[in-house]
């Protein structure tokens, strides 16, 4: 059985399509000496490697165990999806970490689950934003702000606005100049703390411009 999927950019390769051969099969596990269980545990295996890698990549192989039934196609290429939202959930922590700077805040208890009650819609947003940024960003922009934020953000800029510059891309960069970001550069990468920087700052503008008065 083959799938195709795709694979996030990490330090040891770039962002592509794979197609990945798969295996799977029930497999027994001997039980830690150190636990009171039966001598074998049964988990599923599923396997995976990639067909024909384009020249000079190394092969991707993913040796997966889960205590979910693979028991057909459908439930292993389940399992293999489920495995590619890692790199997803990595990035969403680490915007939950390195930009909304979850981790300074040094709370506990009920006040750490308040705040991350804050945090988390805002970090989920900004995960949505960088990941339409780089699939589509020709989407409009609607897809990731509101009609306010969009409202606000056209008001802020420079250069004048039109429907059809309101896209993801455009959305992403207004938000990051608000954050500090150097609009002339281009081709650097707008940063987690620079985005939630922005994030932030028009949030607060959003509420001014709500309170506005009518005259």
């Amino acid at each position: 059985m083959e799938v195709t999927v795709e694979l996030a950019k990490t330090k040891k390769r770039t962002e592509r399509t794979a197609t990945l051969a798969i295996r799977y099969a029930p497999i027994k596990l001997r039980s830690p000496a150190r636990m009171q269980e039966p001598e074998y545990f049964e988990v599923y295996g599923v396997y995976a490697v990639e067909i024909d890698p384009p020249e000079g990549c190394e092969p991707v192989e993913w040796m997966l165990l889960t205590t979910e039934p693979v028991t057909n196609h459908h439930q292993a290429q389940t399992i293999l999806r489920w495995y590619t939202y890692r790199w997803r959930i990595e990035e969403y922590h680490k915007i939950l970490k390195s930009g909304c700077k979850a981790e300074s805040y040094r709370l506990s208890g009920d006040s750490m689950q308040v705040l991350l009650g804050f945090l988390t819609p805002i970090a989920a947003q900004l995960l949505k934003m960088t990941y339409l940024n780089r699939t589509l960003p020709e989407a409009p922009a609607s897809s990731v702000l509101n009609e306010v934020q969009i409202e606000v953000l056209v008001a802020k800029s420079r250069k004048p606005v039109t429907a059809v510059d309101l896209t993801v891309a455009w959305a992403m960069r207004a938000v990051a100049r608000l954050g500090g970001y150097l609009s002339h550069r281009k081709k650097s990468n707008i940063g987690i703390t620079v985005l939630w920087r922005g994030f932030l700052e028009l949030q607060s503008l959003c509420e001014g411009w709500q309170l506005r008065s009518p005259g």
